[in-house]
């Protein structure tokens, strides 16, 4: 893990060099307080968390998440990069991990840009900032769960186009997935009802956010980034070998 470091900061640059990114986190910004103020109706009655803000943080992914991936693998594609790549010492755990973090950093940095609101929340009214700090930490671990998605994705696309398109898709269907399963209840075991809709990382979000950060919930979005980050490195071995 010595070149874990590298790996982070090289993508971590490779970001905060790219227009792109600053664009995709604006668009973000902007999307998010709009959602808020005015669908949300943040103003109408006195805040004391950013509940208004954080409900529509699910979907708001759905667009970012894959607009950032898009620049994961990318260049890991090329055939002279991913020559030059096997060459190194670096392995593909490595790889993964140092891509993955340095992504989910720049996933906290739409986080951090609440804080005039969050100012503004302790300034007009009595804020309940554990309320505050638990939809911070619910929205950047499923953050993390769709971008361990996605991740994965571009290991295995190596278009960008077909890596927004697949990946929005598909956590498209996951975010729905409790909408479509209410259709099928009378059809479907109500057993297996309830064991799928357990599964819609949307539905996890939502007990967070509302100020309940459980041990099990958290689980489950760790276990969840565990999982495709698995996946990916055992995929980047099979294509190396």
């Amino acid at each position: 893990m010595k070149r874990l470091p590298v790996i982070f900061k090289r993508q971590l640059s490779s970001y905060l060099s790219s227009p792109a990114t600053y664009f995709g986190i604006a668009l973000f910004l902007v999307a998010n307080a709009a959602l808020g103020f005015y669908v949300g109706h943040f103003l109408d009655k006195a805040p004391t968390n950013l509940h208004a803000f954080f409900q529509f943080h699910p979907w708001l992914y759905l667009i970012f998440i894959p607009f950032i991936s898009t620049l994961l693998w990318l260049d890991e594609h090329k055939d002279t990069a991913l020559v030059f790549t096997n060459t190194l010492p670096v392995s593909a755990l490595e790889l993964t991990l140092g891509k993955f973090f340095a992504a989910w950093v720049l996933c906290a940095l739409p986080l951090l840009l609440n804080f005039p609101l969050i100012i503004a929340i302790n300034y007009l009214a009595p804020a309940d900032n554990s309320t505050i700090l638990a939809q911070c930490i619910g929205s950047w671990l499923l953050a993390g769960a769709y971008l361990s998605f996605s991740g994965l994705i571009c290991v295995l696309a190596c278009n960008r186009l077909i890596i927004f398109s697949l990946t929005l898709t598909l956590l498209l269907i996951t975010s729905t997935l409790s909408s479509v399963l209410d259709m099928l209840a009378h059809q479907t075991p109500i057993w297996i009802i309830d064991s799928l809709i357990s599964l819609n990382p949307r539905l996890r979000f939502s007990a967070i956010d509302s100020g309940l950060l459980t041990l099990q919930d958290t689980s489950y979005f760790v276990s969840m980034i565990i999982a495709f980050l698995t996946a990916t490195t055992l995929t980047l071995n099979f294509r190396k070998g």
